[in-house]
């Protein structure tokens, strides 16, 4: 097996795994509300990272001076 494939191998089955850890911590573990918070503070951050990264990069990107076509 080439090392590309054996490493999508370990991605796939890591992948599974950690889903089914997560599983269990969210549902059957008395750490269950703290694996929520987390959980939501994680999602909350990213999106918000990505928001930020978009509006610094509005902030600081050069203008194109755009061609206006007027209509006869």
């Amino acid at each position: 097996m080439s090392r590309r494939k054996s490493m999508g191998v370990f991605i796939f089955v890591s992948c599974i795994a950690a889903f089914f850890v997560y599983a269990y911590l969210l549902m059957l573990s008395e750490w269950s509300p703290i694996v929520l918070q987390l959980t939501i503070l994680m999602v909350v951050g990213g999106v918000l990272g990505i928001v930020s990264w978009i509006g610094y990069q509005m902030a600081t990107t050069a203008a194109k001076p755009s061609s206006l076509i007027e209509d006869d």
